[in-house]
């Protein structure tokens, strides 16, 4: 195989760095160099925390993760911190889960860096959006039966509120990928039964994807959000809706106490 040479990176300048689904190893060899180099790391909560281990000893490491419903650091902030060490003549990374452009503020800190004359890079990564199901054996297409897909979040500005999705157009979609949608994951599934989609879908939830840990469940789309409560699944999860979600690595899949028990009772009569 040919040998990728090195890169140096300039200094005064921000790489907006996709971190990618959750696992190290699916970072981009970019990424991986960018940390390396960094004078300055600026990072989401939801990456691979182990890939800061790459950063050198006098890398500068600022936590800016958000929280549901309580963000420490605010948008403004963390574009005034870009700006400011990369004035400095420091090679800044912001560190992203899966790709910056995808439901994670990219663009309004690359608007920030350029309005402000500093050079922005983007450095796309792996995005959870169509890794997440793939680590569940789901494929978000398929011949015969998905031809397209469609992810929308399950979280919007509190005055948007996700009642002003277009639940006709997504219920429409082959298949549905839901990010962030574990708070309304119930109210979500409901507005997509009653824009016409048969509540007999399929559907998956995985939760921690791509991760040592993660659980996957699948119920069809009026009790999804059941089996996800009844297995308590948490953020960060994935919600897969379509008939590609039956295509669920079944191995993989955890069931609630509650249907296995069910199960049991008809496999031996009791």
């Amino acid at each position: 195989a040919r040998r990728i040479e090195s890169m140096i990176f300039r200094r005064g300048s921000v790489h907006l760095v996709g971190a990618g689904p959750g696992d190290p190893e699916l970072i981009t060899v970019r990424g991986m160099r960018l940390i390396e180099q960094a004078d300055v790391v600026i990072h989401d909560r939801l990456i691979p925390h182990e890939i800061l281990n790459w950063c050198h000893g006098s890398a500068t490491l600022i936590d800016v993760g958000k929280y549901p419903d309580h963000h420490r650091i605010s948008q403004s902030e963390i574009n005034r911190l870009l700006v400011k060490h990369a004035h400095n003549n420091q090679l800044v990374v912001r560190l992203k889960g899966g790709d910056p452009f995808v439901f994670g503020r990219g663009q309004e800190e690359f608007e920030a860096c350029r309005e402000a004359g500093i050079n922005c890079h983007i450095v796309p990564g792996v995005s959870s959006a169509i890794a997440g199901p793939a680590a569940a054996g789901i494929p978000v297409t398929t011949r015969g039966i998905a031809r397209s897909f469609t992810v929308v979040t399950g979280q919007t500005a509190p005055e948007l509120g996700f009642h002003n999705l277009n639940f006709q157009a997504l219920a429409s979609s082959d298949t549905v990928i839901l990010m962030m949608a574990r708070k309304n994951l119930r109210a979500i599934t409901q507005q997509l039964i009653e824009a016409g989609r048969s509540p007999d879908t399929p559907a998956a939830c995985i939760e921690r994807a791509t991760y040592s840990d993660q659980r996957v469940t699948c119920a069809t789309l009026s009790e999804i959000a059941t089996q996800a409560d009844l297995l308590d699944l948490k953020n960060p999860m994935i919600t897969v809706i379509g008939e590609v979600a039956a295509m669920v690595d079944q191995e993989q899949v955890e069931w609630p106490e509650e249907i296995q028990q069910h199960f049991y009772a008809i496999e031996f009569g009791e």
